[in-house]
């Protein structure tokens, strides 16, 4: 029997109707600014909250890879685990993810190489409640069609630990990366924009710095920016706001960021 890992977060984070959730993606991807560079990025940083809170944002960094659709084969997704405590990077024993928009097909082939890494795990205990990656899978099953996915629930882990997996699983043209985060987390709307502007701005250095404070995706953001750091990515923001500035309350808000990096035109 195949086993499917069930969505944990639908009807909570986003429509659990399928026509519904159809239905908001495509709102949010049409309501996004257009790109304004031409290349799309071989990484995406994105926020994973509720729709109503970080979709906007999410859909901003989406709508740069809609350019993409029938090249990606492969999506390397990787977000922070916030209710199972695990040593390293997890990955499941599960052949598919299902979301109400119909199944994500696990790419085992490329997850058994990286499962000989002292840091890799397999948990579906660190999946199955884990929002930090369901959330992006309708976005990544409206912009890409069909693509095939490894994801890693990241728990306690080096940058180094992290930049070695993304290694292994950098891939071409082919293949996309996606680190999902939240930025600062419950403070006042002004003090929340001077934080995550700062977060922001070590991100596009390529210093891998940060601190669970600044972003919760911290552990991958920074093993992702010594990867990129050894390739000479660069760095753009898309979208920077918080949810003082898409749900309303400000007076406790969660911050988001959707940042790409590029690869460079001689690879």
């Amino acid at each position: 029997m195949i086993r499917i890992r069930p969505p944990a977060v639908a009807g909570l984070f986003y429509p659990i109707d399928a026509a519904k959730l159809e239905s908001e993606v495509a709102a949010l991807l049409l309501a996004a600014p257009r790109p304004a560079r031409t290349a799309s990025p071989k990484v995406l940083i994105v926020p994973h909250a509720g729709y109503i809170y970080s979709g906007p944002v999410a859909a901003s960094g989406y709508a740069h890879i809609a350019p993409l659709r029938g090249r990606v084969r492969r999506v390397v997704l990787l977000g922070p685990t916030h209710r199972v405590a695990v040593r390293g990077l997890a990955l499941p024993s599960t052949a598919a993810f299902a979301t109400p928009l119909g199944p994500v097909r696990l790419d085992r082939d490329a997850m058994r190489p990286v499962t000989e890494l002292r840091q890799v795990c397999v948990s579906d205990e660190a999946h199955a409640p884990e929002h930090s990656l369901e959330v992006h899978l309708p976005f990544l099953q409206a912009t890409l069609g069909q693509f095939d996915l490894v994801p890693f629930a990241v728990g306690d882990a080096s940058a180094e630990e992290v930049a070695e997996v993304l290694e292994r699983l950098w891939g071409g043209e082919d293949t996309l990366i996606v680190i999902s985060s939240d930025l600062s987390h419950y403070l006042p709307y002004p003090r929340a924009r001077a934080r995550d502007e700062f977060t922001v701005e070590t991100i596009l250095r390529l210093k891998p710095e940060l601190d669970h404070q600044q972003a919760c995706g911290a552990t991958p953001i920074n093993g992702l920016l010594l990867a990129a750091r050894a390739r000479r990515l660069s760095t753009e923001l898309i979208d920077l706001r918080n949810s003082g500035d898409t749900a309303g309350d400000k007076s406790r808000v969660v911050g988001y960021a959707a940042v790409a990096l590029h690869e460079s035109a001689n690879g």
